[in-house]
C-alpha cells in the first residue's frame, strides 16, 4: 500500500504528515510518497522525509501511484490522474462544498472528510477540529494583543496605573477555552458567553466569569457546536451580549453551526458602542462570521474598531499544527490499516462510516 502526502496550496503552511509520522507508517509496511517540498513551510524539508523512509515525488506521481491521498485542504477538481480506487482523506467540508463533492463522486472516488468525524469520546484522538481549534484559540489572543494599543495586564507604575484589558469570548468550545487560559496568563479580565450551561464549570475553573442567559436549547448532542435557538432566547441573548460588548476591549468569537452560516452575535450597533482601539477576532469567518462586518481573511476597521476575520490561525503555527494533525490522521488510519499493512474498510465502525462522504462514487 502507498500513502501519498500532497503539498498544500498557498497560503496554507501546514502539511498532513511530518517525517516523525512516516516512521510509524513504515512499521505498518506502508510506503509513503511525499510531494516535492510538501513540508517546507512546516519546517520539514525533503531530506528529513527521505531520512524517515519516504520517497519524494512530483505531484502527478503521487496522485497516479498512491492508494490513499492525504491533504488538509480539499483537492481541486483540476487535479487529474487518480486511480479509480483511490481514497482521498482530508478536510473537505462537504456541507459547504456540495459541488466539489458531486464532481469527485463522478470520478468514482472514495472521500473521507475529517471534519465529519463523530465527536465522541472514542474519536478524541482523531479529532482534527479540536486539535487545530486549540491552536487557533491561543493565537487569537496573541493576535489581539499585537493589535490592541494598550497593555493586557494591570500595571501600577510611577507614571500612572493601567487597568487590565477586558476580554470577552463568545463560545466556550476548544478554541474558546484555550483563549480563556491564554488571556488569563496575559493578565486580562475574562468574560465568557456560551449557550451551553454545561460548560460553566470549565469556564470558571479557568478563572473567567460565565455570562448566563436562561432558556437555551439543549446543545448536549451537537458535538461541541452551537445549535439554533428560539427567537425569544435570541433577543435576550442579544441584550446580554450587547452589555458585555460595550465594556469589552477585545472580543474573540468562535460560534459555528454545522452546515449552516455562522450565527450573527455582534451587530453593527454593538460595534459602534465599543471603544476606539478595541479588537474583534472572528474565528468563524470562513462560514460568514459572528459579526455583521466580518470579511474572511481580511481586517475591517470600523469607527476605530478592528474586526479580524481569520479561520486559519492554526496555519500560523505550522510545525505544531502539522504535528497534531498528523497524529490525528495516524490514529484514524489505524481503523483501516492493520499494523501488518493489511487494508480493511470497515463501514460497521461508526467513525469510518461517519467520516466517509463518498464511496466509489456513491454519496454516503
Amino acid at each position: 500500500m502507498i500513502i501519498g502526502v500532497l503539498k498544500e496550496p498557498t497560503p496554507e503552511t501546514r502539511v498532513s504528515l511530518l517525517p516523525e509520522h512516516i516512521a510509524i507508517l513504515k512499521q505498518w509496511n506502508v510506503e509513503v510518497f511525499v510531494e516535492n517540498n510538501a513540508g517546507v513551510t512546516a519546517f520539514a524539508n525533503n531530506e528529513k522525509y527521505i531520512d524517515a523512509g519516504a520517497a519524494i515525488k512530483s505531484r502527478n506521481e503521487v496522485l497516479e501511484n498512491s492508494d490513499i491521498i492525504l491533504s488538509i485542504n480539499a483537492l481541486s477538481v483540476s487535479d487529474t490522474g487518480y486511480k479509480v480506487s483511490i481514497i482521498l482523506l482530508g478536510v473537505y467540508q462537504p456541507l459547504f462544498n456540495v459541488d466539489l463533492m458531486k464532481d469527485l463522486a463522478t470520478k468514482g472516488l472514495t472521500v473521507f472528510s475529517m471534519d465529519m468525524l463523530p465527536r465522541t469520546t472514542r474519536a478524541q484522538s482523531m479529532d482534527i477540529l479540536s486539535s487545530q481549534a486549540n491552536i487557533a484559540g491561543y493565537k487569537a489572543v496573541l493576535t489581539a494583543a499585537n493589535l490592541f494599543p494598550k497593555y493586557f495586564p494591570m500595571l501600577m507604575t510611577a507614571a500612572g496605573s493601567v487597568a487590565p484589558a477586558k476580554l470577552l469570548i463568545l463560545g466556550a468550545g476548544v478554541a474558546g477555552l484555550q483563549a480563556i487560559a491564554t488571556g488569563k496568563r496575559l493578565g486580562a479580565v475574562v468574560e465568557v458567553f456560551d449557550t451551553r450551561p454545561a460548560v460553566k464549570e470549565e469556564v470558571m475553573s479557568l478563572g473567567a466569569k460565565f455570562i448566563e442567559v436562561d432558556g437555551a436549547a439543549d446543545a448536549s448532542k451537537a458535538g461541541g457546536y452551537a445549535v439554533e435557538q428560539t427567537e425569544d432566547f435570541m433577543q435576550r441573548q442579544k441584550a446580554k451580549i450587547a452589555e458585555s460588548v460595550a465594556k469589552a476591549d477585545i472580543i474573540i468569537t468562535t460560534a459555528q453551526i454545522p452546515g449552516k452560516k455562522a450565527p450573527i452575535l455582534i451587530t453593527i450597533q454593538m460595534i459602534e458602542a465599543m471603544k476606539n482601539g478595541s479588537v474583534v477576532i472572528d474565528l468563524a469567518a470562513a462560514t460568514g462570521g459572528n459579526t455583521e462586518l466580518t470579511k474572511n481573511n481580511e481586517t475591517v476597521i470600523y469607527k476605530g474598531v478592528s474586526i479580524v476575520g481569520n479561520s486559519a490561525l492554526a496555519s500560523t503555527m505550522p510545525s505544531d499544527a502539522s504535528k497534531f494533525y498528523g497524529k490525528n490522521i495516524l490514529n484514524f488510519l489505524q481503523l483501516m490499516i492493520s499494523k501488518e499493512g493489511v487494508f480493511n474498510l470497515n463501514f460497521e465502525d461508526d467513525l469510518v462510516k461517519g467520516t466517509c462522504v463518498v464511496h466509489n462514487g456513491v454519496p454516503m
